[in-house]
């Protein structure tokens, strides 16, 4: 049952192992994660090429993305408004940055593009269908496959690498608390969308435990559900960055706990240049343990209810 777990999440324990000390070298694998997430979404777009009744199924899979989106972010709003009454966390007079280094039009703009690159490869599955008279979705699912394990290995070289120690993270009551609130309200929300969406409720925890982090839950879903439930994972997480946008300028604040913490994974790379620039520099730290704890998470805990 765990043999499956187990040969995904070696290249991540294999890569956490491994520390990187030279700038030059943590900048290739950063680049290697960015190449990497573009080339397994385009292989996801030409495995949904592949699909029966492809209209009928893409439509399934808005219906299902809306759905499970729709109970995520209710559960997750309420959590984290209940946990901003609690802590009383604000900003006060933090210095807010004028310059920070994206804009909120920017990083929505880059996430969507990784919808355009969907997109792409359903249409080059198409075409490629079309020239070569055979499906694609074979070699495509091969593929990713494979880029899915050199994809695991760089990203526990990041965690590695990030800079956070397990002090700096343990000590961090707010961040940690931000944290649990978030996974827990998102797992509850796949246990209560699973016979919606007519899933197992291990499957329903699967797709709840991306918490945003959009590119690796769609990969992992798909690898284990096919690319239907993989897009369905992929939107609902993309969902969440995309309103947590909208959600950190109006609820900093107001609701500093909610707006740090409804981005999820993404409130320590994505979403923290605008958790940044609103909230300012005592709200740094806090992002970024917070979404290092939900990005530490996301890959055992998708793996490990995908083998039950």
């Amino acid at each position: 049952m765990f043999t499956g777990l187990l040969i995904v999440l070696l290249p991540l324990l294999l890569g956490y192992l491994v520390p990187v000390r030279h700038a030059g070298a943590m900048a290739m694998i950063n680049r290697g994660v960015n190449a990497s997430v573009y080339l397994i979404l385009l292989l996801m777009g030409i495995s949904l090429a592949g699909l029966d009744n492809l209209a009928g199924q893409l439509s399934q899979m808005g219906v299902q993305a809306g759905l499970l989106f729709s109970i995520t972010a209710a559960t997750n709003l309420l959590g984290l408004l209940w946990l901003s009454r609690r802590l009383r966390l604000r900003v006060g007079n933090s210095p807010v940055v004028a310059n920070a280094p994206t804009s909120k039009l920017t990083a929505m703009l880059g996430s969507l593009a990784l919808v355009g690159v969907v997109m792409a490869g359903v249409l080059i599955g198409l075409l490629l269908g079309w020239l070569i008279g055979e499906p694609a979705y074979a070699w495509a699912e091969r593929l990713a496959e494979w880029a899915l394990y050199a994809l695991l290995a760089l990203i526990g070289c990041q965690l590695r690498n990030s800079g956070m120690s397990l002090k700096q993270i343990l000590l961090n009551r707010f961040g940690l608390a931000i944290a649990a609130t978030v996974a827990a309200c998102s797992l509850l929300a796949g246990l209560l969308a699973a016979p919606l969406l007519g899933l197992s409720w291990n499957q329903g925890l699967a797709m709840a435990s991306g918490f945003g982090w959009y590119s690796l839950s769609a990969i992992l879903i798909g690898d284990q559900l096919g690319p239907l439930l993989g897009g369905v994972a992929f939107f609902n997480d993309l969902a969440r960055e995309l309103l947590a946008f909208v959600l950190i300028p109006l609820l900093i604040h107001r609701a500093t706990p909610l707006a740090i913490g409804y981005g999820g994974a993404t409130s320590m790379d994505f979403t923290l240049p605008v958790i940044q620039q609103h909230g300012g520099v005592a709200c740094v730290p806090i992002a970024v343990v917070s979404g290092f704890i939900l990005s530490l998470l996301s890959p055992p805990l998708i793996l490990f209810f995908l083998s039950l």
